[in-house]
């Protein structure tokens, strides 16, 4: 009965146990990891934001512009405090996948290093698509105001679809970059922006076919009155 008891209850329960102890130094050095990760993520954190408010950053994106498009899109932080709270999720996320690492366990180093790898990829797809956004606002504002200068009527609906193109190209870019379906992005943007364009061409055409046919009649008729008379004579 003793034995039964030993095999069936006993020898489990010390496997476990063993298990245990041969995985607590592990998880120790994983919570430490973590712990000092996020400590310095909040120094580094700080420490940046405290020298991009020394440099004046945000009053450098105020007269860029960056702070009204950043209102736009519903961004209440200025970009010290934006750059700030990026370097410290990232520091953060460095030191999770150095902690996941630490458990030595195969599957969990595979997704880990699977993780590492993809976020350069992840932070340029961050990049592409900030810096798109940015520069769509500033292509618009200049789109904008040429096409008010040149008395445009429809200034606002160019100013827009400025805004939109560049906004569709950076998101392609940002797609292919993080190798979501880029052979179907690549396509579905060439097919949609070659609609874009040949829809806007065959509107401008028919809509000012009248103003064309002025300009070219213009243009040729003053190459013909330009045109220097034939010196040739018939023998």
């Amino acid at each position: 009965m003793t034995d039964v008891f030993d095999t069936a209850l006993l020898a489990p329960l010390e496997q476990l146990g063993r298990q245990v102890l041969a995985v607590l130094p592990d998880m120790l050095a994983m919570v430490i990891i973590v712990g000092v990760g996020v400590v310095a993520a909040r120094a580094s954190g700080h420490v940046i934001e405290r020298l991009l408010r020394l440099v004046h950053l945000d009053h450098l994106c105020d007269r860029l512009s960056i702070n009204a498009a950043l209102v736009r899109a519903g961004v209440k932080s200025n970009p010290s405090s934006i750059v700030a709270r990026a370097a410290y999720w990232t520091v953060v996320v460095f030191a999770a996948i150095a902690g996941l690492s630490a458990l030595n366990l195969q599957p969990i180093n595979r997704v880990a290093q699977s993780l590492l790898a993809y976020i350069p990829h992840a932070l340029t797809g961050g990049v592409i698509l900030v810096t798109g956004y940015l520069v769509s606002n500033f292509i618009s504002q200049g789109v904008l105001v040429a096409a008010v200068n040149a008395g445009l009527p429809p200034a606002r609906l160019f100013a827009n679809l400025s805004r939109w193109g560049i906004q569709l190209f950076a998101l392609a870019m940002a797609l292919e970059e993080l190798g979501i379906a880029a052979s179907v992005v690549v396509v579905g943007f060439g097919i949609t922006f070659g609609g874009i364009v040949f829809a806007t061409g065959l509107a401008f055409g028919l809509g000012a076919k009248d103003l064309a046919k002025g300009f070219l009649e213009r243009r040729l008729w003053s190459r013909e009155r330009d045109r220097l008379p034939d010196d040739l004579r018939h023998l």
